[in-house]
């Protein structure tokens, strides 16, 4: 098995090609090495497929020490570098949940800015501080633990007088703090898409759908690279597009 510095390594190597990463997210131990046996170099954890394979609900519905389980023994499975998505912390201080992330085996992180257990968006720099505590505490062990940076505002309830600067300014802030990649979930269109590429130098996310193509407007692979996206991850979708399947090749034994 690899260290985890040398995984944590890689998983940012991979941000600075010339083609996106395609992290496929996984849920438990089956699904993370059927990815890597499909060919995938690193993976991604998501919270809202891990948390249905254990019937608790999106959004820190699960403890963190279940979360924390769950992806131990997803990294436990593979040898390849493995990101978990922790939502917004579970409630824990930046610097334990660096350490705690990082003792269950996955070298990179996702950490969103909605914060569900209060019902609340935060700031844009209280967003960016947290991540700068992430940042301190995965540093202090030695381990350059790769975070994806989230904000949510293209997707909350909260008003926003322009969305695009808003987004702008909180990756813009998280880039300041240290964050690998920005994920700015549900960017509407390709043109804001573009305005989000042009405003930043740090690898952006984005979400894709294994069949249907990448958000927004089912880009591909191919048309991603050109617009120069660094990272893609599934979310839910790779999980939802699996369920999709069961009726169709089940169907002959019904």
């Amino acid at each position: 098995m690899t260290s985890l510095s040398e995984r944590a390594e890689s998983l940012l190597a991979l941000h600075h090609r010339a083609t996106p990463v395609v992290l496929p997210t996984v849920w438990d131990a089956w699904s993370a090495r059927a990815a890597v046996s499909a060919g995938f170099e690193a993976l991604t954890i998501g919270s809202h497929p891990l948390a249905d394979s254990v019937g608790a609900a999106d959004g820190e519905g699960m403890s963190l020490d279940e979360a924390l389980a769950g992806i131990a023994r997803i990294t436990a499975s593979v040898d390849v570098p493995v990101s978990a998505d922790m939502e917004s912390g579970y409630g824990a201080e930046p610097a334990e949940l660096a350490e705690r992330v990082l003792e269950a085996g996955a070298v990179g992180v996702n950490i969103e800015d909605t914060v569900h257990s209060e019902g609340r968006l935060r700031g844009a720099q209280e967003h960016a501080d947290y991540i700068a505590g992430i940042r301190r505490g995965a540093d202090a062990s030695g381990v350059h633990l790769v975070i994806n940076g989230r904000t949510d505002v293209f997707k909350t309830e909260v008003e926003f007088p322009d969305r695009l600067a808003e987004a702008i300014t909180r990756l813009t802030l998280l880039e300041s703090a240290g964050a690998d990649s920005l994920y700015p979930v549900g960017v509407p269109d390709v043109a804001t898409l573009e305005a989000l590429l042009a405003a930043v130098s740090t690898p952006l996310n984005v979400t894709a759908h294994p069949v249907n193509g990448a958000i927004p407007d089912g880009l591909d692979l191919a048309r991603l690279t050109e617009l120069g996206v660094g990272r893609v991850s599934y979310g839910p979708l790779l999980q939802m597009a699996l369920a999709d399947h069961l009726e169709e090749v089940t169907k002959a034994w019904r």
